[in-house]
């Protein structure tokens, strides 16, 4: 006999339907999976049968055939061991039971039947509320956050027989008291802007940065405050949304890292040493890289100029779509990447060029080699660059720093502004041009200014589509319904680099 179980695969943080094809006849005993079956797929017909047999079921004289439809796709993961035993055991009619196309099955199998959660569970969730599905069955995981998701009914079983016995209306589910509502620690080890002396110029333009998604270049010498600035800047952005939070949970599940359960924007500081693989993503069978799991958050990248060349262009393309492509012989695939770019670099390899305290003891030759680093396309898709100077404490007005929390309450305005603005949650560094200039327009005499401005310096128009998205920023967080001229002036500093301390 037939028999057809709907499923989902997976591929990146994209879902697709897999149909779950079973065909049963009498013969000599055989199990076959085919449809491109990785190793962990091939073994689950052991899986199954064992299962199968704890339950007490028993074949003989049976061959199965399963189909994982489409057949061109490649299928991983044990995911699929779930809707494999669902539609065999339909198959062999031991389960009399009619499953329409909009029910979905996720789920391992142990050898005692029991029902296990697998890699990738809530991407898989998101993809099949995606494609569709109006009730999908999934391993009880506790490590997956409290889902309320529209459209969409989740059962959670914890073995086969819940499954089989909720199928065929004999058991109702009782475990959604497992699944807890917290959402972890919101106050994570992040420093408050008020740990930080001085620097006020500096804590403006990550102000201005946070508001609007900005990248950011600090350059300065040694202890003067950069990482203390990068290490503050989560605690002056605005929480995820549920959404948000779900798309970063997912990308920490399909790369296998631990994330807490929280609203505060993820942040990622990877270490100079790091391969160009560990930073954008990919393998054999490509996961998500540093770039992915600073998704909408931070992405910290210490030290700049002593990453590889080679590496730090890799980070061009997501820099400006947002996005990364993979491709591998077996796939290709793309990962969301949209996070905040905040890089810090010395001046030069001793780390004291241009200084009035320390001696530089480096050749202007190896300050042009180091300062290289950075290629000039790279460096032009920083919207702010900085310069850091040592703080005087003697010097600094004694006064109470301002806290992080007043910070984030103005980067939160700012941001409502802009949606209200585009109709949608974008940011301007995110919206198209055109939408930027049909919404907020230059003056004849703005305009003019950044002609000049163009022929003078000589600047890209990649950089002055970046003072103009700066000023817009500017003026969102003076309330400003349109770009100001001191916006633009100001724009115009913190792209230069004009702007000190």
């Amino acid at each position: 006999m037939w028999a057809c179980v709907t499923s989902v695969g997976l591929k990146g943080m994209e879902g697709y339907r897999v149909n779950v094809e079973v065909s049963t006849y009498i013969g000599n005993d055989s199990f076959k999976i085919v449809g491109l079956p990785d190793a962990a797929v091939k073994e689950s017909k052991e899986r199954i049968m064992a299962a199968l047999r704890s339950l007490g079921y028993t074949f003989h004289g049976q061959k199965i055939t399963v189909n994982l439809s489409p057949a061109d796709q490649k299928k991983m993961g044990a995911m699929f061991d779930l809707p494999m035993v669902i539609g065999v055991l339909m198959s062999l009619h031991e389960l009399e039971v009619s499953v329409p196309k909009e029910v979905g099955f996720i789920g391992a199998l142990s050898l005692d039947g029991a029902v296990q959660s697998v890699d990738g569970l809530l991407p898989a969730i998101l993809a099949a509320k995606k494609l569709g599905l109006r009730r999908l069955y999934i391993p009880l995981d506790e490590q997956l956050p409290p889902l309320d998701l529209e459209g969409i009914e989740l059962i959670y079983v914890d073995s086969l027989q819940d499954v089989i016995g909720h199928l065929s209306g004999q058991w109702q589910p009782s475990a959604f008291s497992k699944i807890t509502d917290e959402t972890g620690n919101d106050d994570l080890d992040y420093m408050d802007f008020r740990q930080v002396i001085g620097h006020e110029k500096a804590k403006h333009a990550l102000e201005i940065a946070a508001a609007e998604e900005h990248h950011v270049l600090m350059t300065g010498p040694p202890g003067c405050g950069k990482s203390l600035l990068a290490w503050s800047f989560p605690s002056i952005l605005p929480a995820l949304t549920k959404e948000a939070q779900l798309e970063v949970m997912s990308l920490y599940q399909l790369g296998k890292a631990d994330h807490p359960q929280s609203k505060v924007p993820p942040f990622r500081n990877p270490h100079h040493s790091a391969s160009g693989v560990s930073i954008i993503g990919g393998g054999q069978y490509p996961k998500p890289g540093e770039i992915s799991l600073a998704h909408r958050g931070v992405l910290f990248l210490d030290e700049i100029g002593e990453f590889s060349k080679k590496t730090l262009d890799m980070l061009r393309q997501p820099l400006e779509n947002g996005q990364i492509t993979i491709s591998r012989t077996h796939a290709t695939i793309t990962y969301p990447a949209s996070f905040i770019l905040i890089a810090a670099m010395n001046p030069c390899p001793c780390g004291y060029a241009g200084s009035n305290i320390h001696y530089c003891t480096c050749s202007p030759k190896q300050v042009h080699f180091y300062q290289n680093k950075l290629s000039g396309p790279l460096r032009d898709r920083f919207d702010i660059h900085l310069s850091l100077g040592p703080v005087d404490f003697e010097a600094v007005e004694r006064k109470m720093e301002e806290a992080s929390e007043a910070v984030r309450k103005r980067v939160e305005e700012a941001r409502l502004r802009q949606y209200n603005r585009y109709g949608k949650q974008i940011c301007n560094s995110r919206v198209p041009y055109e939408t930027l200039m049909k919404t907020s327009p230059l003056t004849e005499g703005q305009q003019r200014t950044l002609n000049d401005l163009l022929n003078k310096k000589g600047l890209s128009n990649r950089a002055q589509i970046k003072i103009i998205r700066l000023a817009r920023t500017i003026s969102d967080l003076g309330g400003s319904p349109r770009i100001t001229d001191q916006s633009i002036a100001e724009a115009i500093r913190l792209n230069s680099g004009t702007l000190k301390r």
